[in-house]
């Protein structure tokens, strides 16, 4: 097969990314420059950015057999490449008291991107592990990144480590899922699974064995309960740059891979595994927002708090088998860009009041910080809120399309769990809020000036702005999703 300029054009976005780690990891090896290699991720980045946006309108390219291009991949594309810019400009500060091994975060969260960008591009399974295995290898370096802090290098080193050997873990079900798969019919497609159906001889048994030895590895990645245990963990001990990561960008990825999994192989009409997702969505939405009221950590809460949201999650995965597909993936997608902006908020402000060298990461932290820095500790209300689905925020408006969708399929139970959940998760929230609003406590230890970076408050006000008009007006972010939401239904 000969490849032209024109096959490669549709695959700009991942070649910018490429080239992009290329370039920083020569200016690396050239002469170590903390700023410089920041700039050059960052650029590289946003030009793979606006790649993606430009390619969008129309598209719809099945370049090689492993990726397809169209509307759905590049929007997220986009998304994806500009997440991982906020991150960086949130990162920056964060890591700046290091004296050294600075500017390998950079490479690292380049190549997560990279991976990133071939998970949400992926409709057959060689390129879905490339994708997989790609960003988790750097998110091995990221949650094991080195701080001054003894106490930090212990942590992360141990959440690195729990980390690598689950997810190997977690990776090897997914094989052997794939290999049942390939066993049957030859192919590594993700529409291979329909020709079992198709074919006489074919057993349905193995499918399901494959659908659910791969539905395992997806739930250890998604943190969907009972495969959460590393979860609190690994995002307590990871600095919060890497935890931010993993808890967005990451998960994002993965649900769209098992989404594009689920819709091409039309796996939602063997009951066998809509009874087990159905489980496991009741699962992660209590048990999730359950154990989060036992925790005195912000990261340990946002950590159980990430567990509930993706079991929000697979109530409209479940209801695009029951009723009309459409809305079930039109919720998904809202909501999933909803949970970026949402998670990238709360750990932001965070991420901009702690250094490398020290986190202020629990809930006592933040006792009286309205009267100290009341823009930021005002910010943090707005997306606490927001994780709450308290109306006038963007994740009331997600909240409720998920419970639309579950209405309209009449999943009377997962609809249930969804109400106790969320009221259990208002709970802890308010829990932090009432904190900030307290007498200041004298013995807090980060500086009143903490958080006044230009890049990483620019960040925040932008998350704050989007959290709240797509609360208010979200019909625009909405008619875009029922355009490219077409692509992959």
């Amino acid at each position: 097969m000969t490849i032209t300029l024109n096959d490669l054009i549709p695959l700009l976005p991942l070649l910018v990314a490429i080239f992009t780690v290329v370039i920083a990891m020569v200016a690396v090896g050239i002469r170590r420059s903390y700023v410089l290699t920041a700039l050059i991720t960052v650029c590289g980045l946003a030009v793979t950015t606006f790649c993606a946006f430009w390619l969008l309108p129309g598209a719809n390219f099945q370049v090689t057999p492993l990726l397809i291009i169209d509307e759905y991949s590049l929007f997220f594309i986009g998304i994806t490449s500009m997440t991982a810019i906020l991150l960086a400009a949130l990162s920056y500060p964060y890591f700046a008291d290091l004296d050294d091994h600075k500017e390998e975060y950079f490479l690292l969260l380049g190549l997560a991107t990279v991976g990133a960008i071939v998970m949400v591009s992926s409709n057959h399974f060689v390129s879905a592990i490339l994708g997989i295995e790609t960003l988790s290898m750097s998110l091995y370096g990221m949650v094991a990144y080195p701080s001054h802090s003894d106490k930090s290098v212990k942590f992360s080193l141990e959440a690195a480590v729990k980390y690598l050997i689950l997810s190997a873990a977690a990776s090897g079900f997914m094989l052997f899922g794939i290999a049942l798969i390939y066993a049957q019919t030859g192919t590594l497609a993700f529409e291979s699974i329909l020709v079992v159906e198709e074919t006489p001889g074919l057993s349905t048994g193995f499918t399901v064995a494959a659908l659910l030895l791969l539905f395992v590895g997806v739930a250890f990645k998604l943190s969907l309960a009972p495969f959460h245990m590393w979860t609190p963990d690994v995002y307590e001990g990871a600095p919060l740059p890497a935890t931010t990561y993993l808890a967005t960008v990451g998960k994002m990825a993965m649900f769209i891979i098992f989404l594009r999994l689920v819709m091409n192989t039309n796996a939602l009409r063997l009951d066998s595994i809509v009874s087990v997702i159905s489980i496991i969505a009741v699962l992660s939405m209590l048990a999730g927002n359950l154990l989060a009221l036992l925790q005195s950590n912000l990261k340990r809460i946002l950590a159980y708090s990430s567990i509930g949201h993706m079991g929000y999650l697979l109530i409209a995965l479940v209801a695009t088998y029951k009723s009309d597909g459409s809305v079930g993936v039109e919720a998904i997608t809202f909501y999933l860009i909803t949970y970026v902006i949402m998670s990238l908020g709360a750990f932001g402000v965070v991420s901009v009041i702690s250094s490398s060298t020290n986190e202020f990461d629990s809930v006592e932290d933040y006792t009286g910080l309205f009267w100290r820095n009341p823009m930021l500790a005002a910010l943090f209300t707005g997306m606490l809120l927001s994780l709450a689905g308290i109306p006038l925020t963007v994740g009331f408006v997600g909240k409720f399309y998920i419970f639309f969708a579950g209405v309209e399929s009449e999943l009377w139970i997962l609809i249930a769990a969804l109400i106790i959940g969320s009221g259990i998760g208002l709970y802890y929230y308010l829990r932090v809020i009432y904190k900030m609003i307290l007498p200041q406590d004298q013995r807090q230890s980060f500086d009143i000036s903490a958080g006044q970076n230009i890049a990483p408050n620019f960040v925040l006000l932008f998350l704050s702005i989007l959290m709240v008009l797509f609360g208010i007006y979200p019909t625009p972010l909405i008619s875009i999703i029922e355009d490219i939401s077409t692509y992959i239904l």
